[in-house]
């Protein structure tokens, strides 16, 4: 109680009081003079004018058009089918039977015995001619010449001659060389031993013994 006492004794209050009074007071003197509450006034007493604002209806819809009428198709006339009569047909030919045929049966000879005849006598073939023991006149299948030696060229030999027999086994492979006759002698012998022993010949299936001639001849160049 003292405290709310205090508070409305408190010169403060009443000061804020007597500046919001007097302030009141200015505006409203301000307003007379100005003729601002005039207007205020005319403004009040002028009629209020409402307007009724109408709701515009939507025109109707037109009427939905008149359905069409479907009309069904329309079917031909049947067409009228006229009688033929079927083409006279004349019926077939009967066979004739062709006359019966009389066979005369003559009656069959007597029967020979049958007789065995002996088979000839086996043809028994000559014996081959035995094989020569020197083959000569052989044919090599693979292999090269013999090379013209430089010593023969050097010492002016324009050609020569030289006869080797030749052992050959079985797949016609060389096995051994003998030289039987040279001309002009040992100047050509190395040079056919050396060709030689590469030299094949056809296989017999059997070792043979062969022999060859062998002739050099310088040719210039």
């Amino acid at each position: 109680m003292r405290d709310f006492a205090r508070h409305q004794r408190d010169p403060k209050r009443h000061l804020i009081g007597l500046s919001v009074v007097v302030l009141l007071h200015i505006i409203v003197i301000y307003g007379l003079m100005t003729g601002l509450a005039r207007r205020a006034v005319e403004v009040i007493k002028k009629p209020v004018s409402a307007t009724i604002v109408e709701e515009i209806k939507k025109p109707p819809p037109p009427p939905p058009p008149p359905p069409k009428k479907i009309e069904p198709p329309k079917t031909p006339p049947p067409i009228k089918q006229t009688y033929v009569p079927p083409p006279d047909i004349p019926p077939p030919p009967q066979p004739v039977e062709p006359p019966p045929t009389i066979t005369a049966v003559a009656p069959e000879p007597p029967k020979e015995p049958y007789v065995i005849a002996a088979p000839p006598p086996a043809v028994v073939a000559p014996p081959a001619p035995p094989k020569p023991a020197v083959r000569r006149g052989i044919t090599r299948l693979s292999g090269d010449d013999p090379v013209y030696p430089r010593e023969a060229i050097k010492a002016g030999v324009a050609k020569g001659r030289v006869v080797a027999r030749l052992r050959i086994d079985e797949k016609g492979r060389v096995t051994d060389i003998e030289i039987i006759a040279s001309n002009p002698p040992r100047v050509f012998d190395r040079a056919v031993r050396d060709a030689l022993q590469d030299w094949k010949f056809q296989a017999e299936g059997e070792k043979y013994v062969g022999e060859v001639e062998i002739n050099f001849t310088l040719k210039d160049e």
